[in-house]
């Protein structure tokens, strides 16, 4: 991918903050300060959602970033030279967690390094950023759900390459970087990798089944909320959508696009929380009333850009709301932050690849529904 920097409009600032961005941040921290029983009940899950989830993704990315950076290679020429394995390897690529590897074979499209059948694989294949929540919360379940979604990538990608007619070539080849240059790794980027790590410690030894709140007692909110507040400061004060440009250091990399994850992450969380907390509703019942539609409500909200979406749905899969059908639905449909720049680029080859991706994702998902209702569950 080429380095230079996009053309696209910068967003609207308010000095060094994008006002929108800040005012979320601001009700977040109202949120988080207010009397009990919602102060106390917010920042456990701000600490939550930090170490279950943050971590991880912080983790993940800035190996992926280092990797690149130390051996100098580039994915797209390699994906190009791949020949046979093009679907296969975007496939994996997609099915890592997280929304990176798909981003990089989007990005390899737009170059025309690989085929469209390589973009369907990848889409089709990742779950995006609600990998890291499953990996976290349900890892049985992951251990399905990921290697799953990698085969029904490959087939997917292989039966659009065998489709008749005309190659599908992107509109915008050679459209150079999908985001604006950063440039040096800045003290902010620092201070949330320095959160980061804990984070990470914490979120490995409670998927371990260790009492985390005895090993590390108030060690885990200074950790939790300390690189929450470092997220909200990079994400408010970025000038990127969401993703980072491949020059950038890792570790900057790393600090802006696990900051716009985290405040999803967060955003579905208090979400799924506040609604079991303070209303009255039975979800459970809720949901039991409209069982048949839930595989299909799975795949239809994977259809929403972005993770966000997909975080809440793996979220209530992880509460009992929904059954496994829905979420593998949802893993199949669901092209995560990768569908931004497919949009921006090519807007006809996005809608093209989702509606691919969408056919396996209703048979899958009502496969499990009747022929293995209580799988996963």
């Amino acid at each position: 991918m080429s380095a230079t920097t996009t053309n696209a409009p910068s967003a609207p600032r308010f000095g060094m903050f994008r006002p929108r961005r800040a005012a979320v941040a601001l009700i977040l921290l109202a949120l988080a300060l207010a009397p009990a029983p919602l102060g106390p009940l917010t920042r456990g899950l701000m600490t939550d959602a930090f170490t279950q989830v943050a971590g991880f993704v912080a983790a993940t990315l800035i190996l992926f970033y280092g990797a690149e950076r130390l051996f100098r290679f580039n994915i797209g020429r390699s994906l190009q030279n791949a020949k046979g394995w093009q679907v296969p390897l975007a496939a994996l690529l997609g099915s890592t967690p997280g929304c990176g590897g798909a981003v990089v074979v989007v990005a390899a499209y737009s170059s025309g390094h690989v085929g469209f059948g390589a973009v369907v694989a990848t889409l089709t294949a990742t779950m995006g950023d609600a990998a890291f929540l499953l990996i976290a919360t349900r890892p049985d379940a992951a251990l399905v759900v990921l290697p799953l979604s990698f085969v029904v990538g490959i087939i997917s990608g292989w039966v659009v390459d065998a489709l008749p007619g005309p190659a599908r070539q992107p509109r915008n080849v050679g459209s150079g970087a999908l985001a604006p240059l950063i440039g040096r790794t800045r003290a902010k980027d620092v201070m949330f990798a320095a959160f980061a790590l804990p984070g990470l410690i914490i979120g490995v030894t409670q998927l371990s089944g260790a009492d985390v709140g005895a090993i590390f007692g108030p060690i885990m909110p200074i950790v939790g909320l300390g690189g929450t507040a470092a997220g909200l400061f990079i994400w408010s004060t970025s000038k990127l959508h969401a993703m980072t440009n491949d020059a950038d250091s890792p570790i900057t990399r790393m600090a802006e696009e696990t900051s716009f994850i985290a405040v999803w992450v967060i955003g579905a969380y208090l979400a799924y929380d506040y609604i079991v907390a303070f209303s009255g509703f039975d979800l459970e019942a809720m949901f039991n009333s409209v069982a048949p539609l839930l595989p299909l409500m799975g795949v239809l909200v994977g259809l929403i850009p972005g993770c966000g979406p997909q975080v809440l749905v793996t979220t209530m899969y992880v509460g009992g709301l929904i059954p496994f059908a829905s979420l593998m639905g949802n893993a199949i449909s669901n092209d995560g932050d990768a569908l931004f720049p497919a949009i921006a680029l090519d807007p006809g080859a996005a809608v093209r690849a989702t509606v691919y991706s969408t056919i396996p994702a209703v048979i899958v998902a009502y496969v499990f529904y009747f022929f293995a209702p209580g799988f996963m569950n």
